[in-house]
């Protein structure tokens, strides 16, 4: 039997151990903060899954398809989706108690699902019922778990990943393993508008990539249409900057029920933009927010949820219910602003269907990971699902032997990266206010190549700050930066306005790769890796 380190708590992370665990591994949990808080807690939205008589896997798997853009990677779609209701399965004989219609499981309708399959638990906490069910299982089955544990490094020998050195305390400590099972989350901490939670910083990805792992479409984040607006203290709302201070996410079932967006004349303009108006797939609401937002000067649009009534909104989304109100909002009987958010990663360390990365013993679960399931844009409630169905494929094969890790990566565009390695002496010290705001102004749900490159200089020029979350964010945001400049084309929630279209023929995926990997890539990429990511 193995030993293993699963490095975060979410619901990939605790599914991960829990599995391993069941296999007889051998195995420590290692989290940032406290066992219970990362993203999987927030997460209000719900599950999807092909668990009904009127639905099936393949239906799923072509809403996949659909909602990403040409960039899926059909083998992971359908692992995704085939896998799913038997993982659902499985929380719910864990104890999870999502929400019931009589005696059957109650199900709800988002954007661009062709069935109503989403699963939820206390209205709009489904998430948090999930993280508690998992937790419980955790410590009910006496699994180590190092708590406040920052990741540092994922120490790397003869290529093969060997454990990981930590800081605890303050005290820098090392686990040795013999396969470490990343699931550390996003980025989404990178942009000023986030829905993400504090410790959203890309720990993972960075240690990934400084430990020789191939990173893939990094470009794709996804904007998620209706944050709640809150006003930023530093002055009136722009187009450029929206007022979305903290970003607390209204989530997308609440359009699922009948809500609809309307400007700040009170019309309904995504009837214009989409058949399929406020359902349409998130990158299309993002950006038709955005662009109205534009012309309204830079004013938040209007969610209006008023024909829902009062008490079907506090029963069915009491979080919403409660935290609109505590933000001085009345939803029930005035529609709320609401501001796109930077939301979820679909692009992060390239694995394959069972969580491989390109460096043995280097696994990557969740939102971490990049298996191509999502393509360029995410369908609505795939994300708790995706951290449910690779974490267990991946922990199902620890202590076998290792494959070549990601074979779709190989296929892969390679980015130039710029050499960014800070002017001597570095134009600027780093300041995480505004790596959020450049972010958000040069890459966020409207992206040209102009931006992109100044955005490309100023990142070049930042000073390098000490090893820790600070640090993992200039790495990230260079190489998204750099990602994103790579793909000239619009698709997903990648979109250019210098290059509006999506380009023809098949799409490709963006790699990142570092130079201890380029035998992965044919001798002819091209590729110059700064020292300073």
């Amino acid at each position: 039997m193995s030993r293993v380190v699963v490095v975060g708590s979410g619901i990939a992370g605790l599914t991960a151990a829990l599995r391993a665990h069941a296999l007889g591994h051998t195995v420590t949990i290692v989290t940032k903060t406290a066992l219970s808080d990362g993203s999987t807690r927030h997460a209000q939205g719900g599950i999807a899954a092909a668990l009904f008589a009127d639905d099936s896997v393949q239906a799923h798997i072509a809403d996949t398809l659909r909602a990403g853009a040409g960039l899926n990677v059909r083998a992971a779609v359908e692992a995704l989706c085939a896998d799913g209701p038997d993982r659902v399965r499985e929380l719910i004989a864990l104890g999870a108690a999502f929400d019931r219609d009589g005696d059957a499981l109650a199900r709800g309708l988002e954007a661009a699902h062709s069935s109503a399959r989403v699963l939820h638990a206390g209205g709009d906490a489904t998430g948090a019922e999930l993280e508690r069910a998992l937790v419980e299982a955790v410590e009910a089955a006496g699994i180590a778990v190092i708590e406040g544990a920052f990741l540092s490094d994922v120490a790397v020998r003869d290529g093969r990943a060997v454990g990981v050195l930590l800081r605890v305390g303050g005290r820098r400590r090392s686990l040795d393993a013999d396969a470490v099972v990343l699931a550390t989350g996003g980025w989404g901490r990178l942009y000023a508008h986030t829905t993400n939670p504090a410790v959203a910083t890309g720990d993972g990805v960075a240690a990934a990539w400084r430990a020789g792992a191939v990173l893939a479409d990094l470009e794709f984040t996804q904007f998620h249409p209706t944050a709640l607006y809150l006003p930023r203290p530093g002055g009136p709302a722009t187009a450029a900057a929206p007022a979305a201070a903290g970003g607390f996410l209204v989530s997308e079932a609440v359009r699922g029920e009948g809500a609809v967006l309307r400007n700040a004349r009170g019309e309904r303009f995504m009837t214009d933009v989409h058949p399929d108006a406020e359902l349409a797939p998130r990158d299309v609401v993002a950006r038709g927010i955005a662009v109205e937002m534009a012309a309204q000067g830079g004013r938040p649009v209007l969610l209006d949820a008023t024909a829902l009534g009062a008490d079907f909104l506090a029963r069915r989304f009491p979080t919403i219910d409660a935290a609109t109100r505590a933000a001085g909002y009345d939803w029930a009987r005035h529609p709320i602003p609401v501001t796109p958010a930077a939301h979820y990663a679909m692009g992060g360390v390239a694995t394959d269907t069972a969580g491989r990365t390109s460096v043995p013993g280097l696994f990557a679960v969740g939102e971490v990971a990049c298996t191509g399931a999502h393509g360029g844009n995410r369908l609505a409630s795939n994300s708790l699902l995706e951290g449910l169905v690779f974490a267990h494929r991946a922990a199902s094969v620890i202590g076998e032997p290792w494959t070549d890790g990601p074979a779709w990566a190989g296929d892969a565009t390679v980015a130039n990266l710029p050499d960014s390695a800070p002017i001597h002496p570095a134009s600027q010290l780093f300041d995480r206010s505004r790596l959020g705001a450049l972010l958000w102004e040069a890459a966020g749900v409207h992206r040209d190549g102009a931006r992109l490159m100044a955005a490309a200089a100023e990142l070049a020029a930042t000073a390098d700050p000490a090893p820790g979350e600070d640090a993992n964010l200039l790495t990230l945001a260079r190489l998204v930066v750099a990602a994103a400049l790579s793909r000239e084309e619009s698709r997903g929630a990648h979109f250019r306005s210098d290059f509006p279209l999506p380009v023809s023929g098949e799409p490709a995926h963006t790699a990142l790769v570092p130079r201890t990997q380029l035998s992965f890539y044919s001798s002819s990429t091209r590729l110059e890796v700064p020292a300073a990511c």
